[in-house]
């Protein structure tokens, strides 16, 4: 039986892991249950332009008369992020109107509840990532997005979590849709499917990069599943799957490596990806998953020694402290 959700004030950090009495282990972060409504459609904001008015220059007296002269404008060029590397396979565009359909983060548009949630979601996993490089660089570049069953929603978290951290200004993300008998990113996208990892794990011919499929949000790049076969799991328990990924890794130095997978207590695939990266982000769903159900995945997923819980579908409390309080959307989902 599911333990109470208790709604505290202040900050959400710590509340999936005192929910399931996981504090020793696992750090955690809340999505609020109001943020998987239909958001509103929200605007780029257009950054102010300064315009900068030029003083004059005194020169000092001679025989002639004084001469006033007015010194130039210094130009002073907009910051410009990282370039990304061109990704060897096809290019896509991504439609805003279906990430905001599918309520998902929208880039460029302006700041609210759910994007805060992934910004301090992404910083846990970061702050981990910079630990984790001090031993094991190339693991700590790479992140798995799991849950313990259907319907959780780790492809919406998955999907979100990478948008969020493709905005920071020196990290390329490349998302890889992992749950190979229900593969859902390209979808959700509106992205074309194509070949993808299964077929660069069953096929040496096959360069994987060139199955990397590029998209107009800077700095995200999308890997889908591939073909669909009965030896999934024998596939990624093979020893090319540390090659491909050490390749994806090589490929760009910038390069973080997020894996959307099949939930770990109805497939296997999940507990075998564990072994190969430095972290794993398990969404729980509050109004579903027990207790029993997140022991029984953090032992299956155990192969990785950072986990973390992101809870979703929290119900918060009329009043309570949120993001929304402050961006002036007190009213939104209550």
């Amino acid at each position: 039986m599911n333990k109470p959700i208790i709604t505290k004030k202040g900050s959400l950090l710590e509340r999936a892991a005192e929910v399931y009495d996981f504090s020793a282990r696992l750090n955690a972060r809340a999505i609020p249950e109001s943020d998987l409504q239909a958001p509103p459609v929200l605007k780029p904001v257009a950054p102010a332009t300064v315009v900068e008015t030029p003083k004059p220059v005194e020169m000092p007296s001679a025989a002639a008369a004084p001469v006033e002269t007015r010194a130039a404008p210094v130009a002073r060029p907009a910051p410009v992020p990282p370039a990304a590397l061109p990704v060897a396979g096809r290019q896509a565009k991504i439609d805003r109107d279906l990430l905001a359909e599918n309520q998902l983060l929208v880039p460029g548009a302006a700041i609210g509840v759910l994007a805060e949630e992934f910004r301090l979601a992404k910083r846990h996993l970061l702050l981990t990532a910079r630990q984790l490089n001090k031993h094991e660089p190339d693991k700590a570049r790479t992140i798995l997005v799991c849950s313990a069953k259907p319907g959780d929603g780790k492809t919406y978290c998955a999907i979100n979590l990478a948008i969020s951290m493709a905005a920071e200004r020196e990290t390329r993300v490349l998302l890889v849709d992992a749950d190979f008998a229900k593969p859902g990113i390209m979808e959700r996208l509106g992205v074309s499917d194509g070949p993808g990892l299964l077929d660069a794990l069953a096929d040496p011919s096959i360069d994987i990069e060139k199955c990397v499929v590029g998209t107009d949000i800077p700095n995200l790049s999308l890997l889908p599943a591939g073909a669909r076969t009965n030896a999934d799991v024998e596939l990624v328990a093979s020893g090319r799957t540390p090659d491909l990924i050490a390749r994806l890794l090589a490929a760009d130095p910038e390069r973080v490596v997020i894996f959307d997978s099949p939930p770990a207590l109805s497939a296997s695939p999940a507990s075998v990806l564990a072994l190969h990266v430095g972290q794993v982000m398990l969404v729980v769903r509050a109004d579903k998953t027990s207790e029993g159900e997140i022991r029984d995945t953090v032992q299956r997923l155990e192969g990785c020694e950072h986990i973390q819980l992101l809870l979703n579908s929290v119900a918060f409390a009329p009043g309570g402290a949120r993001f929304g309080s402050y961006y002036g959307q007190e009213d939104e989902g209550q």
